[in-house]
């Protein structure tokens, strides 16, 4: 067993169409996926989080509405997806329950990952999933997305929801087991390769095209996504998903492709929050507050004395000391008008103050990077 996935407290698992469904009549493969519901049970009981996203709707749709093989219109896979979705989420369901797992459907659109307080919404809501013990299945929200809202694969989408969550690995189980230096059944001398370390152009080259009719994919959308999974901290292993019990078959050492991060999650949301977020606000705080962020805590609305700019929820803001002194920079938890209303407040008058329950800490520590001195 490697030690990343030993260590990993948070996992994403990508299942593509091929691997849920059956060509010919449609249907789901409920025996391959009671096979990674008891996989994911396992990973549970040993106290590991698990996040699925799962592709499929449009391809048990299809079926159901009749429609033709081959690329679908917009508005027809716009249709499938909407039929689809039923059947998927009730499979997930009945499957699951029978390993005594519950599930929770999250629809995402490309905008829910890039809009700052769309991304703080689905990032809470799935943390919340999670610390209640359910397995949450993120599904791109096809019925609804347009052709310049889309994602348009779910490898790249579950490499964003990795990143989102600060996962610790990603794993897309594939109609193939790794990377190999020349896609597999094009040249008898191709070899697979254990592990990557950096993405170059040579890796990059290397990517053929692996996709099925169901699967929009193929190996280059994987070395995309492992390109943002990499960035964000999180590593990613491509691993073959025919088989039954994929997890515990990679846990036991099958063969697949290792992409290693080299830094953890939690460091590099920091170094992004840090660096690549312009502040459109400032947070006044008294020493009280600047002494419990120095010893790990989060910043609760308690300490704060004074609010300065104009911001939203989920927005960057600095960190001030009553002095003026950069204390750190991190994400709003609260716009501006609400904040003002709680500002030296402790956290459980907040509901009686704005009339609904929000989040404990002004800014969460795991949204917040210090100044180094």
């Amino acid at each position: 067993m490697r030690k990343e996935w030993q260590s990993a407290k948070r996992i994403v698992v990508k299942i593509g169409s091929s691997r849920l469904t059956e060509p010919a009549s449609g249907t789901l493969k409920t025996d391959w996926l009671a096979s990674l519901a008891e996989d994911i049970a396992a990973l549970k009981n040993a106290g590991k989080e698990v996040v699925i996203v799962s592709s499929g709707a449009i391809a048990l749709g299809r079926h159901v509405l009749k429609l033709p093989s081959g690329p679908l219109k917009l508005e027809d896979s716009q249709a499938a997806a909407a039929v689809g979705q039923i059947g998927l989420a009730h499979g997930y369901q009945e499957v699951f329950n029978a390993c005594g797992l519950s599930v929770a459907q999250i629809l995402l659109t490309l905008g829910d990952t890039e809009e700052r307080r769309r991304y703080l919404n689905a990032r809470n809501t799935i943390a919340t999933i999670l610390k209640h013990g359910a397995v949450p299945v993120v599904n791109e929200n096809d019925s609804v997305a347009t052709t310049e809202i889309r994602y348009g694969d779910n490898d790249r989408l579950a490499a964003r929801v990795a990143s989102m969550m600060s996962a610790d690995c990603l794993v897309l189980l594939s109609d193939v087991d790794g990377l190999y230096t020349v896609p597999p059944g094009a040249d008898a001398s191709g070899r697979r390769l254990g592990l990557v370390t950096e993405i170059t152009a040579e890796i990059e080259a290397m990517a053929g095209d692996a996709g099925t009719e169901l699967s929009r994919g193929g190996m280059v959308t994987k070395i995309e996504a492992a390109k943002a999974a990499i960035a964000a901290g999180t590593h990613m292993v491509i691993a073959s998903g025919k088989v039954m019990h994929p997890l515990k078959q990679l846990e036991d050492g099958a063969p697949c492709t290792w992409f290693m991060a080299t830094a953890n999650p939690v460091t590099s949301r920091k170094r992004w929050i840090a660096g690549s977020l312009e502040p459109k606000g400032a947070i006044i705080i008294d020493n009280g507050a600047v002494d419990a962020l120095k010893d790990g805590k989060s910043l609760l609305s308690a300490g704060i004395v004074r609010l300065e700019g104009e911001f939203s929820r989920g927005d960057a803001v600095v960190i001030r000391t009553l002095e003026g002194e950069e204390v750190g920079r991190g994400l709003a938890a609260y716009g501006l008008l609400d904040a003002q209303k709680i500002a030296g407040h402790k956290s459980r008058e907040i509901e009686e103050i704005l009339g609904y329950r929000g989040r404990t800490e002004f800014i969460h520590r795991d949204d917040m990077t210090l100044k180094r001195k």
